[in-house]
């Protein structure tokens, strides 16, 4: 066996954002914004070793808001067996062609791509968005290639969250950072 195990502590930021809307209202409006992930088609491009250029037309087309739902379930209506009530579904939100981006520097960050979110309610009744603030995953990686991408999500981030009408926290567009996507 050859290198040797590495451990790496990190501070991670998790944004927990109010949202203005029912549960059920917010949770439609993020599923139409984040479409599900078009896997037949991917498949389709997997078997006839279709170039990269095509992925990336077709991610574009996938994702209007630069992020494709990958997974989701509807946790709260599992938790239900269990006599809690509160309304709770699980993502795991991302685009392949930007972790792509990651990926050639370090395969480990698929730890982090695609990004974790959950809409929740609370016992008040008011709903709720929390994701981890993808500068803070990727950036652990002591890569600038990556850090940079991370920085880049966060931006994107932003924007999905002003076309959702959530309040988006200063950490995701603070010090002036750039959002426009680099070819890192």
């Amino acid at each position: 066996m050859t290198g040797s195990i590495q451990v790496v502590a990190h501070e991670v930021r998790r944004l927990t954002i109010p949202s203005l809307a029912t549960f059920a209202d917010f949770r439609e409006r993020y599923e139409n914004a984040v479409p599900v992930f078009d896997a037949a088609r991917f498949e389709e491009f997997k078997r006839i070793g279709a170039d990269w250029d095509t992925v990336l037309r077709a991610t574009a087309e996938n994702a209007p808001y630069e992020f494709i739902r990958y997974w989701g379930t509807d946790v709260g209506s599992l938790m239900r067996l269990a006599g809690d009530w509160l309304p709770c579904a699980e993502y795991l939100m991302g685009n392949h062609t930007i972790a792509q981006r990651m990926y050639r520097h370090d395969p480990a960050v698929m730890l982090y791509a695609p990004l974790r979110t959950a809409i929740h309610e609370d016992r008040d009744g008011r709903s709720w968005f929390s994701v981890d603030q993808p500068s803070t995953r990727f950036g652990s990686f002591d890569n600038p290639q990556i850090a940079a991408v991370g920085l880049e999500l966060d931006g994107e981030l932003a924007r999905l969250l002003t076309h959702l009408e959530l309040p988006v926290p200063t950490e995701l567009t603070a010090d002036g950072r750039t959002t426009e996507r680099t070819n890192s």
